[in-house]
């Protein structure tokens, strides 16, 4: 029985999974290819035959120069292209020329490769039928970014960061309770020979420099003052927004809303015209209602799309219906649009050119979210960078992972985050291999790109996770008079070969070892795993210490133990920042959009809302005043996007309590103008308090609540 055909490379003993291109479709130039992989061309050839880009001269393909540039993502073959390099020795890709960097040039060989007869043919051919719906010539013109890209997917650094197998198992390098990061990522070398932790009995070659113990002074880092580019905080005028919906509109302005309706309506036009039907085009005021109900759908889970328009007698929602019909919500889904679709048209012909814009198709919207996220707000002294996630259906080349975030795949943003309030400053999304740095490394690419001294100022404190941590990083960061702190892997460039006095595997809880190098302190602390900081501000030990638990002769008890100072401060500032809630994560789920730029129009609905309610949240308090809760917050955003006045949809909310009766009826005292007669319709006592909805005299008191009672008795 023939073996179904994997992605790689068709060459006998080449075998390669990555950068391959599909058998051409032209006969001629497909048969060129078979006499170049077959001596004798069987009868049955599977139609999904792949050949890497080894086995093509440099001529043969459209963007060599732009690719090796880095400015492409892929390779893109010319038509009439034919392999001829049986044997492929050396192809470079990006090749990086840093000692402490492994290459991401793609890995060749030679390879003593011979004709494949057709008795090899069983291995390699008659595959089935649906291998050839799964590929398509642009789709498998390149297949991974190199291994470059496989270790980002695992959270890791390709220049900085290498594998090893002679270091701590897995379990011995976990975060401690104290590192707030779950991440468990492969083991690392940062140097050619494997690195790591040296053998206690070799310490030839090492540094005369030694690890200190906590009860050895440290000197502490000159400091730096605290200067910011504008006053932290909201930058608005106290007056200026009184409403979630100001607030809201600060962020997403109407100009670029109409501007979504128009792109909208000309693309649901084109999409409807294939089908031979006509499209009725929104307006401003649906968009809006169409968002209050992608907001509403966070709030209230159903599980599915169709049951919030469910017309059931007891288990229906009003409210979705008052806003718009489900027919209407699904054709706005679906032809949701932030671009103009000629420019999509003329973007799409400069495939595979450094004129090719990837992010195209959200480029107009993205950019007005992100300079209005810094326009009205000026971050706090201590940041952070962070991943997000969005996950789409559609399948672009800008999809990656984070394994230990969600099991799928979607796009990566890297956000600059303030600590104290979990404002979302700035961001950007990840692009691919063809985007980052050459020589020092996506996270060190990643954290320049968003810390911007200029905008931001000088004696910030910026916090990040191993991902980014690195002595070049934070020296270059320094410079900046911007300080940094955060988790380092122990085998990371730059950290601190020596063996001399440092901490041992079985030391006690508490126990921990310092040593500086400059202006950059290693800082390693024994907890229930072991904990490796780096930091630029920090003293080694400041005298602080951490409850915990041991176990005793009878029961456990709790003890102080020591603590550094970094690793206190890193817990205590990154505690504060949670992900920003996936108000329309729901929805996603829900829809399951096949539009890659409507997955991130709806991340973008995220960042603004919760933006939108932290200065909100921010504004209260700078006045002294009470701020609205986050749901409250979302509810009178909602019905102010569904331009619902709030009297309309008012519960019923009970007088002996806070709980609220699902039913629209609002209490109201009778005013002189219809006094009429005051007695209770239940109990028939003098009250001063009618439904406005009922038109009913109704006691609203705690020791006498008819309103409640009465609404319930008749089913409201």
């Amino acid at each position: 029985m023939p073996l179904r055909i994997t992605r790689r490379c068709a060459v006998l003993s080449c075998g390669k999974a990555q950068s391959l291109h599909v058998l051409p479709r032209d006969p001629n130039v497909s048969k060129a290819w078979m006499n170049f992989i077959f001596n004798e061309v069987p009868d049955r050839v599977n139609k999904t035959l792949f050949v890497c880009s080894l086995h093509f001269t440099a001529d043969s393909f459209t963007n060599k120069t732009q690719f090796d540039a880095g400015f492409s993502e892929r390779l893109k073959i010319k038509d009439d292209a034919v392999p001829t390099i049986l044997k492929p020795t050396v192809i470079s890709q990006h090749t990086r020329q840093t000692s402490a960097a492994p290459s991401l040039s793609i890995l060749t060989y030679a390879v003593d490769a011979k004709k494949i007869t057709t008795n090899d043919v069983v291995d390699i051919t008659a595959s089935s039928d649906e291998d050839l719906d799964i590929f398509d010539q642009d789709s498998v013109a390149s297949s991974v970014d190199s291994t470059a890209e496989e270790m980002f997917i695992d959270g890791l650094d390709p220049v900085l960061d290498r594998p090893s197998s002679d270091l701590y198992p897995p379990e011995e390098d976990c975060d401690s309770e104290d590192n707030p990061q779950q991440r468990k990522r492969p083991r690392l070398s940062s140097n050619a020979d494997g690195g790591g932790r040296e053998s206690e009995n070799n310490l030839s070659g090492v540094s005369t420099e030694r690890w200190h113990s906590s009860d050895e002074a440290d000197v502490k880092p000159p400091h730096i003052d605290f200067k910011p580019a504008q006053e932290p905080g909201p930058q608005i005028l106290q007056n200026r927004c009184s409403s979630p919906m100001q607030f809201f509109h600060l962020l997403f302005p109407k100009t670029t809303l109409q501007t979504i309706v128009g792109h909208t309506n000309d693309y649901g036009a084109k999409r409807q015209k294939r089908k031979g039907k006509v499209w009725e085009n929104i307006y401003l005021n649906d968009l809006k209602s169409y968002m209050a109900l992608v907001i509403y759908m966070g709030m209230f889970k159903c599980s599915s799309l169709a049951d919030y328009w469910s017309v059931s007698q007891h288990f229906s929602l009003s409210f979705p219906a008052k806003v718009m019909s489900y027919q209407k919500f699904l054709s706005i889904s679906k032809a949701l649009h932030l671009s103009d679709s000629r420019e999509d048209e003329k973007n799409r012909i400069r495939r595979g050119t450094a004129a090719f814009e990837r992010l195209g198709k959200i480029q107009p919207l993205y950019q007005v979210i992100r300079e209005a996220c810094k326009t009205f707000f000026h971050p706090f002294q201590s940041i952070t960078i962070v991943e997000r996630m969005v996950t789409p259906q559609a399948s672009t080349g800008l999809r990656q992972c984070m394994k230990n975030e969600s099991p799928n795949m979607g796009y990566k943003l890297f956000a600059l985050t303030d600590c104290t309030s979990g404002y979302t400053w700035d961001f950007f999304i990840y692009e691919g291999k063809s985007c980052s740095s050459q020589s020092e490394g996506l996270s060190y690419e990643s954290v320049m790109a968003l810390v911007d001294e200029n905008m931001l100022g000088s004696g910030y404190k910026l916090f990040v996770d191993k991902f980014y941590t690195s002595p070049t990083l934070f020296s270059d960061l320094l410079c900046k008079k911007v300080w940094a702190c955060g988790p380092v892997w122990p085998n990371r460039a730059g950290f601190p070969k020596t063996t001399v006095n440092r901490l041992s595997r079985n030391a006690p809880r508490g126990t921990m070892r310092w040593i500086r190098e400059d202006e950059l302190l290693f800082v390693e602390w024994k907890d229930s795993k072991e904990v490796q900081m780096c930091s630029t501000f920090h003293k080694a030990y400041e005298g602080d210490t951490v409850q915990r638990k041991v176990k005793g002769d009878a029961q456990p008890t709790h003890v102080q133990v020591p603590i550094p100072a970094a690793v206190l401060d890193y817990k205590k500032n990154m505690e504060a920042v949670d992900p920003s809630n996936c108000i329309t994560g729901h929805y996603r789920a829900l829809h399951k959009p096949k539009k890659w730029y409507q997955c991130v129009f709806n991340h973008f609905l995220d960042i603004t809302v919760e933006n939108a309610f932290i200065m909100q949240e921010l504004m209260a308090k700078g006045k002294n005043k009470r701020p609205m809760t986050r749901k409250a917050f979302l509810e009178v955003l909602i019905l102010e996007l569904a331009e619902i006045s709030p009297q309309d949809s008012a519960p019923v909310f009970s007088a002996r309590s806070s709980s609220a009766v699902p039913a629209f009826h609002k209490p109201k005292h009778i005013t002189p103008d219809n006094i009429g007669g005051r007695k209770c319709r239940l109990c028939n006592q003098t009250t001063p308090v009618m439904c406005v909805t009922c038109d009913m005299l109704l006691c609203f008191q705690p020791e006498r609540d008819c309103f409640n009672d009465w609404h319930e008795k008749q089913g409201f």
